[in-house]
């Protein structure tokens, strides 16, 4: 049986584009099943035989039609379950995703993500797992600093890219504050005005270096370590249930774990 893989964007954008041109190119070539087309986000180190690859250009008109048609026959619970797979870093995630709409959409089964016996959602489910639990993890410890100017500043290293679903959250608990989160890991950041909208920003050339703390700031991280480290009792330190709970890879952005000057 002939194949055909779709190459998109990796982005929510352009994974939902294919999706689209994905329907359009089983009813234009008479193609049988959604079976016989997959959704990648990069081009394969090797090509297959029997298979035709085509590259999908990312339309924001199309990907909005999807996201409607989602929401409409599906629910915002499912969308929000395949928006947290699809900014997961996992290479199976378009493919996955492709699948557990058509496989929603032909059962109309608004539960669809429960259906984990069937492969696709089940990659789905691994895919979306990883990236919510990143990002609960940085809703708790993401630490922010005040700049000289009175901005707040935080850094984050995401392994999936959770900041559009990070700014929100921020937002929302300090809507007075001007605030700016960089994303390390993609070079984006999220920019908050004092009771405005936020928005992303692709970072240009950006040295943390030249960022510059208020006196306040510094005198305040330096007393918050002072005090995470008098209240730790030795007797009780328990490493392995410290790295359960708070795992090493967050800890080089926050204040507690700095070193002392």
């Amino acid at each position: 049986m002939e194949e055909y893989i779709l190459i998109c964007e990796d982005s929510t954008e352009g994974i939902l584009t294919g999706v689209y041109e994905a329907y359009q190119f089983k009813k234009r070539m008479g193609i049988a099943s959604h079976d016989s087309i997959h959704l990648v986000t990069k081009e394969p180190d090797m090509q297959r035989l029997f298979t035709e690859y085509d590259h999908i250009q990312t339309d924001y008109e199309k990907a909005g039609k999807v996201t409607n048609t989602i929401v409409r026959q599906l629910g915002n619970e499912t969308w929000y379950r395949l928006s947290m797979a699809m900014v997961s870093c996992f290479e199976e995630k378009a493919d996955a995703v492709y699948h557990t709409i058509v496989s929603g959409l032909k059962m109309q089964d608004r539960h669809i993500t429960d259906r984990l016996q069937e492969d696709c959602v089940q990659q789905a489910f691994r895919c979306a797992r990883a990236s919510d639990n990143e990002l609960c993890h940085l809703k708790q410890f993401l630490r922010f600093s005040e700049l000289q100017n009175g901005m707040l500043y935080a850094k984050i290293d995401a392994k999936h890219h959770i900041l559009p679903f990070l700014m929100p959250h921020f937002a929302d608990r300090l809507p007075a504050d001007n605030f700016v989160i960089y994303d390390e890991n993609t070079q984006m950041f999220g920019l908050h005005a004092s009771f405005k909208r936020w928005y992303l920003m692709q970072g240009a050339d950006f040295d943390e270096q030249k960022l510059v703390y208020s006196e306040v700031e510094e005198a305040y991280q330096k007393l918050f370590r002072q005090f995470c480290d008098s209240i730790a009792i030795e007797a009780r330190i328990n490493p392995r249930l410290q790295m359960n709970m708070l795992p090493l890879r967050f800890r080089p952005n926050m204040t507690e774990f700095q070193s002392f000057d």
